[in-house]
């Protein structure tokens, strides 16, 4: 008997590309300057770029069809670190094979979205449009059969001690169109987005601004699972959708040092593209295993894309 096709996605999140390049004085003339602080005093150290390796490398031996990156690249938002983003994608996959969109690191101050988006802008962009994009354009979808991959960006510039976002009212309403479209076309919309979208998802200074604005579509549109990051801890929670539950799937840190953060971590999405929208999605985390020195998966629960 023929096994049903599945659409297998790698998740990661939050890879914090290290080390800081060299950074001049006049580059720290704003909020780069506390965010230079903070890496100095203990978040260099908290991210360990062997562990960001031997990760990508364990997503490889489980060969999926797809990647899906959901931000923070960089540290401080120097265009120097979207030159090494860049190498990091590229050895990832091309934008056929990978998608990413930004985190709140990567657009830091107002300028840092210029200098992303010609470096790594052809990996945050819809099927068709080809060569080094100048300005970004959110959401972008990308179709492999009937999984519909859609980006958003919640990265906008904030003050100091601030790491929130923002989607925008014209970003919405795209969303809504699109999802509308989907929705009749029977295709599995998987959103890829930061800033986790769900109530209690993260603390005041570090939310979504509007995201009651993305619940309401999500209430009338629906979607069929929601992968974010930013909080650099695995986690699972559930959004109301016009006929049940639509999982959010938080990534840890792909970068995490065990001994000093979270662990370290990314998802396994498995997408049945024969099956109705409403059961296609379920999801495996792979942890590190601090015995094994590598990677393994973390029990056998699913993530499944309507809860009973």
């Amino acid at each position: 008997m023929p096994q049903p096709r599945l659409f297998r996605l790698a998740h990661l999140s939050d890879p914090h590309l290290g080390p800081l390049p060299p950074v001049a004085w006049r580059d720290l003339m704003s909020k780069r300057l506390t965010g230079y602080a903070n890496w100095r005093l203990g978040r260099g150290d908290a991210q360990d770029m062997q562990v960001l390796a031997t990760l990508i490398a364990d997503i490889e031996a489980q060969e999926p069809d797809h990647i899906a990156v959901t931000g923070d690249f960089a540290n401080i938002g120097l265009a120097s670190e979207f030159a090494t983003a860049r190498r990091f994608l590229e050895s990832l996959g091309p934008p056929e094979k990978v998608s990413a969109i930004p985190g709140n690191h990567d657009v830091y101050v107002a300028g840092s979205a210029a200098a992303l988006a010609p470096a790594i802008g052809r990996w945050m962009a819809s099927d068709g449009e080809t060569g080094v994009k100048a300005k970004l354009a959110f959401p972008f979808l990308k179709r492999r059969g009937r999984v519909a991959l859609i980006g958003l960006s919640t990265g906008v510039p904030t003050p100091a001690f601030f790491a929130s976002g923002r989607l925008g009212q014209a970003q919405i309403e795209r969303l809504a169109e699109m999802l509308a479209q989907l929705r009749q076309e029977q295709a599995i919309r998987i959103i890829l987005i930061h800033h986790p979208p769900h109530i209690g998802g993260a603390t005041r200074l570090r939310q979504l601004s509007d995201g009651a604005r993305l619940r309401n579509v999500l209430a009338a549109h629906g979607c069929e699972a929601i992968l974010h990051g930013h909080n650099h801890r695995a986690s699972l929670a559930w959004i109301a959708g016009p006929s049940g539950q639509i999982p959010v799937i938080g990534a840890p840190s792909a970068s995490a040092r065990p001994a000093r953060h979270h662990r370290p971590g990314w998802w396994q999405i498995e997408i049945d593209e024969k099956g109705p929208p409403a059961s296609a999605v379920k999801a495996r985390l792979r942890g590190f295993d601090e015995r094994a020195s590598g990677f393994a998966e973390l029990g056998t629960r699913l993530a499944e894309a309507r809860r009973a």
